[in-house]
């Protein structure tokens, strides 16, 4: 008789990240202006996902949760992945989230659009450690779940009131 591997399922909080193999998903919940960074490396069908709340570290003295930050979390879970056996120059990228979800008629307010900001140094970041960004679902005024399938690499996006996304 063959032994039935159960799939884990592992949730990703707020300023937090998490690696995982296949058999296995990794979840995050709420993602407005935070951004979801899925690495993947598919021959070992290994990732991880972040869920960053903020784009820039150098602004800040506190960086004690270094998950917190676009620029030190997806250098961590780089890391952490390496670590692991996954290969860099195989990790590509998938993200979401980055939306705006407060509006402001006062011109300012608009200028601190953090889920424009926090997408755009994501892609910086990757950029500059030469990983792929393969697919994203970023923008707009809506929340996000992101639910990453380690077996298959393929990131599900759940939104309320809209279809099911694959990307």
């Amino acid at each position: 008789m063959e032994a039935i591997i159960k799939p884990q399922e592992v949730k990703v909080g707020i300023a937090e990240w998490q690696v995982l193999r296949a058999p296995g998903r990794l979840i995050t919940l709420g993602l407005g202006s935070c951004v979801g960074i899925a690495l993947y490396d598919s021959l070992n069908r290994m990732g991880g996902l972040a869920h960053i709340m903020l784009p820039d570290s150098s602004q800040f003295q506190d960086r004690s949760n270094r998950a917190k930050f676009a620029d030190l979390a997806i250098l961590d879970l780089v890391a952490a992945l390496i670590g692991r056996g996954a290969r860099r120059g195989r990790l590509v990228a998938k993200i979401a989230g980055g939306a705006q979800m407060f509006t402001s008629g006062d011109r300012h307010l608009s200028l601190l659009n953090i889920g424009q900001r926090n997408a755009a140094m994501v892609r910086q970041t990757l950029q500059e450690l030469a990983i792929p960004l393969v697919a994203e679902d970023t923008g707009g005024n809506y929340g996000r779940t992101m639910i990453f399938d380690l077996e298959s690499g393929d990131v599900l996006i759940r939104t309320i009131g809209r279809p099911l996304k694959v990307i």
